[in-house]
Parts: C-alpha cells; structure tokens; sequence
C-alpha cells in the first residue's frame, strides 16, 4: 500500500468535513453530494487496499513460522547426527544449510542466511563426530 493512497483518503474526508460545515445552499449541496461520492469511492478503494496488505501480512507471518519450523528440525537433525556420530546424515543436514553462489548484480544475502552457515560450522566444527 502506498503513502499516496492514505493521502488521496485523508485529502477527500478533510474535503468532506469542510463542506459539511458549510452553510447549505444549492450550489453547496451539489458539492457535498460529489464530494461523498468520492469520499466514498476512495474510502472502498483504502480499504480494499487495508485489507490486501493485511492479507500478505498474514502470509508473511505463516510463512515465518514454516520456514523457522523448518530451520529448528534441520538444527534438531544435525544436532542428532552428531552426537550419534552419523557422519553422512550430518553432513547431508548440513548441505541443506548452504548459502547459494549469487551472482555480482544481486541483493546482498539476509542476516540470516549470512549467519546460518557460520553458526553450524562454528558448532560443528570440521564436521567429526564426539569421540567417546
């Protein structure tokens, strides 16, 4: 939704109110029945426009909850293979942790993704297993 939306709605209802308050006449009646109609035409299109962000916002929040549900079993799972010394599964959980090569001209990669790989390999070291 842009700023522009919420100024066009606010600049209609601040239009409105200042007709209301006018003395009634012919010519002052016509004014506030075309300024409720766009009054009215820009408050449907600011709230449709309200309730399409409040629509992406909620997937934006599903989709965090999957993703860090994800990221805690992929944890959970390399935890799990390193202290039972399997090796492969944890180097396989591990693979899915990298960050993939980008190109020059793209956006700089998320904290997270920036951090993700260091913190596994900061954990795990050089992936070898407990000795007991």
């Amino acid at each position: 939704m842009d700023g522009d939306e919420r100024i066009e709605y606010d600049a209609y209802r601040s239009d409105l109110e200042m007709l209301s308050q006018t003395p009634r006449s012919e010519i002052s009646s016509i004014k506030l029945e075309e300024a409720q109609r766009n009054f009215n035409g820009h408050k449907t299109h600011y709230d449709r426009l309200r309730a399409d962000v409040a629509i992406k916002l909620k997937f934006l929040e599903e989709n965090k909850v999957k993703v860090m549900h994800k990221q805690l079993l992929l944890f959970h799972n390399a935890v799990s293979a390193y202290f039972s010394g399997n090796q492969t599964a944890l180097e396989a959980t591990l693979k899915q942790f990298n960050i993939k090569v980008r190109s020059p001209n793209t956006a700089p990669p998320s904290w997270l993704e920036q951090s993700v790989p260091e913190t596994f390999q900061t954990i795990f070291g050089s992936l070898s297993s407990p000795t007991k």
